[in-house]
């Protein structure tokens, strides 16, 4: 038994190091980095994807069709690069099929960021 938890100890402590980051960088100088895992943040949305386009932080998430940019709450660090997690604060309820989700913006002044700051996600990366 003291082998096991001594096991799970171990693969706890090393699980952080075998995660994945997703980065994008688009030509105009606008980084956002997708960090699958975090472990001092709090539970956050499970995206699909994430980039910066037309001034405006685009996500991909699930669905099930009644999904809108105002069921999810955002925070940003004030940090360098900024950090944003979007949390779903609104349980879609709907029935549609949408297998691909859907798109939402939120524009940097939704943000409450300078354009073309340096800006990363912290939500997993689905």
């Amino acid at each position: 038994m003291r082998g096991l938890v001594k096991g799970l100890a171990v693969a706890a402590l090393v699980a952080p190091l075998l995660s994945a980051c997703v980065i994008y960088d688009s030509d105009a100088g606008e980084n956002v980095s997708v960090n699958v895992t975090r472990n001092d943040a709090p539970p956050a949305e499970a995206i699909r994807e994430a980039r910066f386009a037309d001034g405006a932080l685009v996500a991909r998430v699930d669905s099930s069709g009644c999904t809108q940019a105002s069921d999810f709450e955002l925070s940003v660090s004030d940090t360098t690069p900024a950090e944003i997690t979007l949390r779903r604060t609104k349980e879609d309820l709907c029935k549609a099929l949408v297998p691909n989700g859907v798109e939402l913006r939120w524009t940097y002044a939704d943000l409450g960021l300078e354009p073309g700051t340096p800006a990363r996600i912290i939500n997993p990366l689905k």
